[in-house]
This record gives C-alpha cells, structure tokens and sequence, in this order.
C-alpha cells in the first residue's frame, strides 16, 4: 500500500531550490515512510501528456505533467483563480464567472484523473488538496477507483449563502461527497460546508460528522495545519545573530519594527493594514519618528490584472503616508516586494516587536504561528491577529483586530507597542502551547489515521432530516468545546 498525494503544483526538491516549507516536508516525510507519490502539475506549459513524467527522490515518487495555453487559462488563471479563489474568500465583488473555464476546470480535473489511474494500486490511499482539485474524486470514481479517497480544504469555505452565488455550485460541493473523507482548516469551515449539504444537497446525518449525500457517504472532520514549531524556533535563533538581522537591526536605530509578511493577494487586507498604521500615527503621534512597518510583500499572480492593479495601489499608499509623515531621517513604512529565505523570515520575526497578520479572510495563515515561533521567549513580541483568520482559532493570546475596523486596528498596535514585558510573555506562553498543538509533524498522520479508519460501507444512524436549520448543525453555536490536535475523532 503506498500513499499518492495530489496537489495543483508539485515542485520536486534539489540542491538549487529553496527549503521547502513546513507543509512540504510533512508531506514528503508522510510519502517517503509509505513509499509514496506526489502527482500534479509541473508548473510548466507544453502539450497535453498520454502519461505522467515520473522521478525519483527520497523515496518519493514524482509524477508530473505540463498545462496547456488553454488549460492554464481556463483551469488555473480562470476558474480556480478567479471564480473559486475569490468566492471561498467571500469576495462576491471580485468573482467572475464563464463557462468556459469551468468547462477547462473540469477537462483538467479529467485529464489528472486519466493520468494518475494507472499509477493506483487497489490498496492505495489517495489524498487530494485544495480547491484546484474539487472535482478530482468524483473524476476518479467515475473511472472505477474504490480506493480510499480524502480531500484537504487549505482555504477557507464560505457560509451557504456566499456560495449559493457560485453557479454551478451543486455541482462543485456534491463532487467532494465522491471523497471517503473531507477535511478543514476550522471547525467553522466544516460547519458551513456541512450546512450546505443540509440545506442545499439533501444531505442527512446523525451527528454532523457523517453524511449521506444519495448514494455517497462522506465523513467531515478539522485538522488545523501547523508548522514545526521547535525547528522553527532554532532556527530564528540561529538567524538571529547572522549578518543579515544585524544590517536590519542597526538600520532601524533602535525604533521598534511591526512586521508583516504576505503574499500579494486581495484576501491579506494589505491595503486596510497600511490606511490602520496611519491611523495609528494620526492618532498617537508619539509615534511619529519612532517605529518603523515592514511590510514585505512577494508578487504573485502577475497575469491576473487584479494583481497588478493592487500591486499598484498599495505601492501608491505606502508612497503617499511616507511622503506624508516621513523625514528625511525616517521613512515610516519599509514596502517590500522581493521575496526572502525561510532563515530571513524567521530571523525577521525574531526582531520584530509587533507581528502584523490582519488578512480579511484566511483558512489558516501560518506566517502568524511562524511569528509566534521565532520569538525569543524572554523577551517575546506581541502578535496583532485577524479574528478571520483560522490561526485565531488556536492562537488565543494574539489581539484579535476586525481589519475592517481601522480605528480598532490602529488601537490595537498601539497597545501592542505598549505592552509590558510580563504580559507580553503571559501572552506569548499561552499562544507558543497553541502552536504545540497543532504541531505539523502529527497533522498528516492524524487526517490519514481518519481516512483509514473510515469504513465506507458503515452503517449510519440518520436523525436529522434533510431542511434542518443550518444553526442546528453549527458547532459554535452548539457550544461544542474546541477540537485540539491530539483528538481529532471529536464531532465537529
């Protein structure tokens, strides 16, 4: 039996790339103990393959294909990016929808399915991530794969009348009930999905966990992703006294530094954080000539005009409250756009006395549990945190701002920038056993340890009937005390 893991990007580890992340190497320490595979895309465009290309590298086997110009368009820069993407962020104001990407959607869907079939095994288990592969399961059982399939939602997963707006939108969420097992980042987000099939897909179940959608069951369950949070913090120490930091930390001349670090996405709230931090200097001006915001900010999705057009306007607003406020012996806000080393980052954290996450929507945001990580437990720094990003779900001693409300947000890195020492580290303490928590050395086992243990043919007591109040099936609203990672059977 061997593990395949199916992603919409593979990349395959070298001498020249760059450390892979936390998720990365879980999957790949999951994949080499079980002699695995790692299926999904190159990366590159060229024309459609009759099989993927396979190789080797520490004891993972990766199996790649290319994208078309069409499939590109239409699969990935289309329907996933521009439709999906923004939609599962409850951005209705940015989604736009054409049926011809969802037709590219589904063709590519297909032809990963065509593919990845002759590499499975009859005793294979099958792990399917993220939103660029909804439709993946149902492709393959509609080719005669009974194997054991499970789905990881990465991103959030919207309330039902957020995704009613999708058209098409059975269509998506009944392909997921092809899955033996279907995970979220919250418990809030499997809640919705839940609702959804409740309300919207003639769903019943007995205790919100398990479903039956026609002749498909599917089981529910949160598995918050982490990071490796001892290793992390190594390494921020060892970053900490490289030459690096010291540039950095001799450039700000003793000024306090906030620190944000985000991909260039609608979702992070980066133009509501920066209006905040002039709020902050409008309204406490004691901190005028006396903090500095790094905002570091990697491009992302240069094709997609809205990239570009926000791009643009963030770089206009940090111009515009620099040329506002700063001299010439400060500049007020640092905006960033290359990218960084992991070792960079975590030594970044390490230094910063205010860790800036505020994205409008986020399924887990793991840059707030690396920030929490980095910090030097004797004198740690204070993390100021979205209540909508799932991190906020496990991060219990952050300030939790509404990154709408920039009064409030402004208020908060005030009091982030005040805070003693003693609460400071009380804080601290309470979010560094958050991260322990949700450690994600045990995330891959505990989501397959689930999936294996689910019997498909189980008989299921049915009591709530289909039309039930989507309140009903809520967790927090029930009261449901929260899920931690060591337990991760409790219902939802």
């Amino acid at each position: 039996m061997k593990l395949i893991v199916v992603s919409n990007r593979v990349t395959v580890p070298s001498r020249t790339t760059q450390a892979a992340g936390g998720l990365a190497v879980a999957l790949n320490g999951v994949l080499a103990s079980r002699r695995g595979m790692w299926f999904g895309w190159s990366g590159k465009i060229g024309p459609e393959q009759e099989e993927a290309t396979l190789s080797e590298h520490g004891g993972v086997t990766y199996a790649l294909c290319d994208l078309s110009e069409e499939d590109y368009a239409e699969y990935y820069s289309g329907f996933a990016n521009r439709a999906l993407w923004p939609l599962l962020h409850y951005r209705l104001d940015l989604t736009e929808f054409a049926r011809k990407d969802l037709n590219g959607y589904r063709r590519v869907n297909g032809y990963f399915a065509d593919l990845l079939l002759p590499h499975i095994a009859p005793d294979d288990v099958i792990w399917i991530h993220d939103y660029h592969l909804i439709p993946l399961a149902e492709a393959l059982r509609a080719r005669g794969v009974t194997n054991r399939i499970g789905y990881f939602q990465h991103i959030p997963w919207p309330s039902v009348d957020v995704f009613l707006a999708l058209p098409n939108h059975a269509e998506i969420a009944n392909a997921l009930t092809a899955c033996d097992l279907v995970g979220f980042q919250t418990r809030r987000d499997a809640a919705n999905f839940g609702d959804y099939l409740l309300s919207e897909a003639n769903a019943v179940t007995g205790d919100n966990v398990h479903y039956t959608v026609g002749r498909n069951s599917v089981r529910v369950g949160v598995y918050p992703v982490g990071i490796e949070r001892s290793a992390y913090a190594r390494a921020a120490a060892r970053a900490a006294s490289g030459r690096f930091l010291r540039d950095v930390e001799e450039s700000l001349s003793g000024r306090p530094m906030l620190l944000g670090v985000d991909r260039l996405d609608y979702s992070k709230g980066l133009t509501q954080r920066l209006d905040a931090f002039e709020r902050l200097l409008e309204t406490h001006p004691e901190h005028l000539d006396n903090v500095t915001f790094l905002q570091i900010t990697p491009r992302s999705r240069a094709d997609i005009p809205e990239y570009a057009e926000m791009q643009r306007a963030l770089g206009e607003t940090a111009g515009r409250i620099n040329g506002l406020y700063g001299k010439a012996s400060w500049t007020p806000i640092r905006y960033i756009n290359r990218t960084h080393t992991r070792a960079e980052l975590a030594g970044l954290y390490r230094l910063a006395k205010v860790g800036v996450v505020t994205p409008l929507r986020d399924g887990m945001n793991l840059v707030a549990k690396e920030f929490v990580a980095a910090q030097n437990p004797a004198d740690p720094g204070v993390l100021v945190l979205s209540r909508f990003a799932g991190a906020a779900t496990v991060l219990k001693g952050a300030l939790l701002v509404n990154p709408y409300d920039l009064d409030g947000t402004a208020k908060a890195l005030d009091q982030a920038l005040k805070m003693p020492l003693d609460e400071r580290i009380a804080r601290w303490t309470t979010m560094w056993k958050g991260v322990g928590e949700t450690d994600i050395s045990h995330w891959g086992g505990q989501f397959l340890g689930e999936l294996e243990s689910t019997d498909r043919d189980e008989p299921i007591t049915l009591t709530t009937t289909v039309g039930a109040a989507p309140a009903a099936s809520d967790p927090l609203a029930a009261g449901v005390p929260p899920i931690v990672a060591q337990d991760v059977r409790t219902p939802i």
